[in-house]
């Protein structure tokens, strides 16, 4: 058995450090380049997910008491047809339940070296993996690379880093002595070992499998929990592929690889609340809808619920020095991968009489215009196009992009990209609304549905974009002014309704943007999720510290 933990330890040193810095640190290269990979990397990771394509995915000795599953189309065109193992929920929790004995006995070092390997398997097949992030979301395939491979390993190697720390805060031996006046005092040598909660439960999402999945899959694992990975039907391929790699590592160190689990299911047949609600799950992370969090809170009972679910994000515009590059800015933003980001903003508060720009004053219609403009230019070239939006993901969000055009003034309609026929796409649908006369952009419309939100002034967009990140949740906001009085008073606001505010970005900055080691992303302060991806509080409730105390040897 290899020394995992040694073999990156100094890996695992830094990114505890990089959690306390928080600086840019990347553990993971983000350019798909071959100078970095390899030189026939992209050409080793197209074939080997092409090679997927048609056929069973094996996992060695998982349970499949159910013969097959698997429904993918990718939203580029073609089926996948990838069958992949099918098991019953009593043949998951029971595998999972009997690997779990050893899994909870290894030490804190090992199970950290396994994480952190599986990491490292992880990165090398990310060209793969970003194929197949491509084919099951629709992210174009940079975004897919970087999100689905090494910004979401990043995002792993960050959570292991807190389990590391929450882990080790405590000694493993102590001799605690009471002193007894004149006579000896009291000797106990305590022991302080890690006690894991059980079973975890990861249930996946559509968009974002891996970045999203990753987080929670790999705090619970280095915790001692073993861990059921229940991916989202029209996206399993990118889990399958990382449990894949993470059986192989937990085998090759005497394992049982049950430590691990795939629990693909259909379309329609899914096996998620059965799952989640089995006595035997302890942990369960979830990345979706409010309704489903909302009926995970009602019928969970002593399961710790990790969520991020949906919100508002919005940008108030109050001024700007840079009119071209706040809405080139906001243009790409609304664009990147058709506003199908848990970080896309929605609203752009605008007060009714206009604003004051390098430009002179703009009027509301004319900052709404600015917008629009901006995102036609850039997606003005197919190519680039294709490259900046990707596909749509899922079908109901073409029919809600359609459904949402009679909501308010069209100030640019949504409209397919040219030249890809075969892919679901749909450029961004821009909307003028008037504050005062509806909320109808108060509901979360996931999808390339963007409103531009008129309101009295300054002060009444500032408090009505933080009233709905309160009321209806928020991830992100930002806010663009030309004096600090109006930045305070829109970080105080945002703070106060636990949002991550950005402020005058014009650059390569995105408010959609979330850096590992950096970033906290959620606060878990909205109803937008529970949960931070990633601080202290993800890891230190996936496990117990039990005390063993005896008198101290003569």
């Amino acid at each position: 058995m290899a020394d995992l933990f040694e073999t990156h330890r100094a890996l695992l040193t830094r990114a505890v450090e990089a959690t306390a810095e928080r600086g840019f640190w990347s553990a993971y290269p983000e350019t798909p380049s071959g100078r970095i990979y390899g030189e026939t990397a992209k050409q080793d990771g197209e074939a080997a997910f092409n090679a997927r394509l048609g056929k069973p995915f094996a996992l060695p000795g998982h349970p499949a008491d159910r013969g097959t599953v698997g429904a993918e189309t990718s939203p580029y065109g073609p089926a996948l047809d990838i069958a992949y193992p099918a098991a019953s929920v009593d043949a998951l929790i029971a595998a999972s339940a009997a690997a779990g004995k050893g899994w909870a006995a290894a030490t804190v070092e090992q199970r950290v070296g396994v994480c952190l390997e599986i990491l490292a398997r992880l990165n090398r097949r990310s060209f793969e993996i970003g194929n197949a992030v491509m084919h099951t979301t629709g992210q174009a395939f940079v975004m897919a690379f970087q999100a689905g491979g090494p910004h979401a390993q990043d995002r792993a190697l960050e959570a292991v880093a807190y389990a590391w720390a929450e882990m080790t805060r405590t000694p493993a031996t102590v001799e605690w002595s009471k002193p007894q006046g004149k006579g000896d005092p009291l000797v106990l040598e305590k022991r302080y070992r890690i006690v894991p909660r059980g079973i975890a439960l990861t249930i996946g999402c559509a968009t974002f499998p891996t970045w999203n999945g990753y987080p929670g899959m790999f705090a619970s694992l280095a915790t001692g929990n073993t861990v059921i990975v229940k991916p989202h039907p029209t996206a399993i391929l990118p889990l399958a592929i990382t449990v894949e790699i993470g059986r192989e590592v937990l085998a090759e160190q005497g394992f049982d690889p049950n430590v691990l689990l795939l629990a693909a299911d259909a379309p329609g047949a899914e096996n998620t609340k059965e799952l989640a609600t089995r006595p035997e799950v302890a942990i369960v992370d979830f990345t979706g809808s409010n309704a489903f969090a909302g009926w995970l809170r009602a019928n969970l009972k002593d399961a710790a619920l990790y969520t991020e679910e949906a919100g508002v994000n919005s940008i108030v515009v109050a001024s700007t020095d840079d009119f071209a590059g706040m809405c080139a800015n906001i243009a790409f933003s609304l664009s990147l991968y058709s506003g199908q980001m848990c970080t896309a903003p929605q609203d752009v508060f605008v007060p009714r009489g206009g604003i004051e720009t390098d430009q002179g004053h703009k009027s509301f219609d004319e900052v709404a215009q600015g917008i629009a403009a901006a995102v036609d230019k850039l997606l003005a070239d197919p190519a680039r196009a294709i490259g900046v939006c990707g596909a749509i993901a899922s079908p109901a969000t073409v029919a809600r992009v359609e459904a949402a055009a009679g909501l308010g003034r069209v100030v640019r309609p949504s409209l397919p990209i040219p030249g890809f026929d075969e892919a679901r796409t749909a450029t961004p649908l821009i909307l003028a609304v008037d504050a005062s006369e509806t909320d109808t952009h108060l509901e979360e419309r996931f999808g390339p549905i963007a409103f531009v939100v008129a309101t009295d002034d300054v002060a009444d967009a500032i408090a009505r974009a933080a009233g709905a990140a309160r009321a209806r949740g928020a991830i992100t906001a930002a806010a663009y002014a030309t004096d600090d009085t109006t930045l305070d008073a829109a970080a105080d606001a945002f703070a106060a309704a636990g949002v991550n505010l950005s402020c005058n970005l014009t650059g390569g900055i995105f408010v959609n943007q979330s850096a590992a080691f950096s970033d906290y992303h959620v606060t878990g302060a909205n109803p937008a999720g529970n949960a931070c991806l990633t601080d202290a509080a993800f890891v230190a409730n996936r496990f117990r510290v039990a005390t063993v105390r005896r008198p101290k040897a003569a």
